[in-house]
C-alpha cells in the first residue's frame, strides 16, 4: 500500500523540485514558518474564487484563503478594477492623500469603539503600537495577554503562544523585554481575573483576541468580564481583531459580543487582499501620537506605520472591500455562518462514522480540526488543543491526506468564504470521510 507521504509525493514533483532551490537561499526553504510542513510545501502557480492551482497542475478547494483575508475569495473582480484603476496613477507615494481619509472615515463610521485610526502595513505593527500607546496612556508597564494567544512577531507579545509555555519561543529577545508580559489562560474566568487584580496599579492593559487561536469561542461572559475587570484596573482592554475584523461582521467580534474595547488591532480583512495593518480607538489614547499637540520629548507616541503605510492600492482595495461588507452583511454574515457550521458538522459526522474522535471549533466562517487523545478531553483554548490532543496528527497527517483529495487545510480547518460554493462543502465534506475511512484502515 502507497503510503499518504508517497501519494503526495508523487503529485507534487514539481513542488519538490521548487522546494530544494528555495532551500538553498531562504532559511527552512519559506519566508513565515506556518507556510512551511513537511516533506515540503506546494507550490502554487495562480489562484481564484475559492480555488488554488499548483504548480504540477492540481487544484484544491482553499480553506486558507490567503491567512484568512480573502473574505470574498481569491482575486475577485472588484478587488481587480480597483487596484487597475489606482495602478494607473502609482503605486506607493509615501505622501499623504485623500483614500487614507476616506478609508479612515469608513471604519470609524462603522466601528462605535473607534474614534481615531492610524494605518501601518500588518498585524503585527499595529499590536506593537497598540502596547506601546497603552504604556505611554497609563504610565504602567505590565500587560497580559492570552497563553497561546499570537499577536504577530513583536518582540513583547512574543511570549507564551506554543507548548511548553514556559520556554522562549524566540532566542535573540532580551528577557528583561518580556519582563513584564504576564499571562492569562483564555477562557478561564477566574484565574483571569484573578491576574488581573495581582497586577494592580502597575497594569498597563489586557490584550486578547475576539476569538481564541484555532478558533476556540469565548466562552458565555468570559470576554466581557475582562473588559470589565479591565476598566475597573484602570488599564486598556485591547482587543485583537486583526482575524476576526471584518470577518465575524462589519464590526468584527466587538460587534458580536458586544464589546467596547479602548483600542482595536486589524488587519487580513481589513486590507482587501492588499498588505495593511490598523490601531484605532478612543480619541485621548490614539492622540498621544498626534504631532501636533506639542507633547515634549518621551511624553508622545512614535506610530511609524513602515515606509509603505497607507499606500493607495491597500487604501483602495480595503475600503472597497469593507464597503462591499457593509453593504451586504444582512445576507452575506448568515450565510457564512451557515456554511461555516455545515462544514464543522460535516467533519465530525465523518470522523464519527468511522469510530474517530475528532472536534471542529469556530466561529462563523472559521474552524479548526483537533484530535483529542481522550473523548471526555476539556478542551477550551489553545493550551489545551495543544496538550490533550494530537496535533502532530492534524497538522501532517490529516493535512497531507487533505491535500491529495483536494482540499488545502490550516491547523485543520480554515476559513470559508464567499466564493466557496455548496458544490464546494459537499467536496470538503467527502473529502473529509474518504481521509476518515483513510486514517480508521490504517489505525
Amino acid at each position: 500500500m502507497v503510503s499518504f507521504i508517497e501519494t503526495y509525493k508523487q503529485r507534487t514533483p514539481g513542488s519538490a523540485a521548487l522546494y530544494e532551490r528555495a532551500a538553498r537561499v531562504m532559511p527552512g526553504g519559506v519566508c513565515h514558518n506556518p507556510r512551511f510542513y513537511p516533506p515540503y510545501p506546494v507550490y502554487l502557480s495562480r489562484a481564484e474564487g475559492s480555488r488554488i492551482w499548483d504548480v504540477d497542475g492540481n487544484e484544491y478547494i482553499d480553506l486558507w484563503m490567503g491567512h484568512y483575508s480573502h473574505i470574498l475569495g481569491h482575486n475577485p473582480e472588484l478587488l481587480r478594477t480597483v487596484i487597475a484603476e489606482t495602478a494607473a496613477q502609482g503605486t506607493h507615494w509615501g505622501i499623504v492623500h485623500e483614500h487614507q481619509i476616506a478609508y479612515a472615515e469608513d471604519l470609524c463610521r462603522v466601528i462605535p469603539s473607534v474614534e481615531r485610526v492610524r494605518f501601518g502595513v500588518s498585524g503585527t505593527e499595529a499590536t506593537m503600537y497598540a502596547v506601546r500607546l497603552a504604556r505611554a496612556y497609563t504610565g504602567r508597564k505590565a500587560i497580559l495577554k492570552v497563553r497561546g494567544g499570537w499577536h504577530g512577531s513583536g518582540s513583547e507579545l512574543v511570549k507564551a503562544v506554543h507548548s511548553p509555555m514556559d520556554i522562549p519561543e524566540s532566542a535573540g529577545i532580551l528577557p528583561e523585554v518580556m519582563e513584564y508580559t504576564k499571562t492569562i489562560s483564555f477562557n478561564d474566568t477566574e484565574g483571569t481575573v484573578a491576574a488581573i487584580r495581582q497586577c494592580g496599579s502597575d497594569l498597563a492593559a489586557v490584550i486578547i483576541e475576539a476569538v481564541g487561536q484555532n478558533f476556540v469561542p469565548p466562552h458565555p461572559n468570559y470576554l466581557e468580564t475582562v473588559q470589565a475587570e479591565t476598566r475597573k484596573a484602570g488599564a486598556v482592554f485591547i482587543l485583537d481583531e486583526v482575524i476576526t475584523g471584518g470577518r465575524l461582521g462589519p464590526q468584527g467580534g466587538q460587534g458580536l459580543y458586544g464589546l467596547s474595547p479602548d483600542l482595536t488591532t486589524m488587519g487580513k480583512v481589513l486590507g482587501g487582499g492588499m498588505a495593511l495593518g490598523m490601531v484605532g480607538g478612543r480619541k485621548e489614547i490614539m492622540d498621544l501620537a498626534d504631532p501636533t499637540r506639542g507633547l515634549p520629548k518621551g511624553r508622545g507616541v512614535i506610530m511609524g506605520g513602515g515606509t509603505f503605510s497607507a499606500m493607495p492600492p491597500a487604501m483602495r482595495a480595503g475600503k472597497a472591500i469593507f464597503n462591499y461588507l457593509e453593504e451586504h452583511a444582512a445576507d452575506l454574515y448568515p450565510s457564512l455562518q451557515a456554511k461555516g457550521e455545515r462544514v464543522r458538522t460535516g467533519v465530525e459526522e465523518a470522523f464519527r462514522e468511522v469510530g474517530i474522535s475528532v472536534r471542529c471549533f469556530g466561529v462563523g466562517s472559521l474552524y479548526s480540526v483537533t484530535f483529542p487523545k481522550s473523548e471526555d478531553a476539556d478542551i477550551y483554548d489553545i493550551e489545551t488543543i495543544e496538550t490533550r490532543s494530537d496535533v502532530r496528527r492534524r497538522d501532517h497527517e490529516f493535512r497531507l491526506r487533505m491535500l491529495n483529495h483536494g482540499v488545502y487545510t490550516m491547523w485543520g480547518g480554515g476559513a470559508i468564504s464567499d466564493a466557496h460554493s455548496e458544490e464546494d462543502l459537499d467536496r470538503i465534506i467527502a473529502a473529509a470521510r474518504a481521509v476518515a475511512r483513510e486514517m480508521a484502515a490504517e489505525q
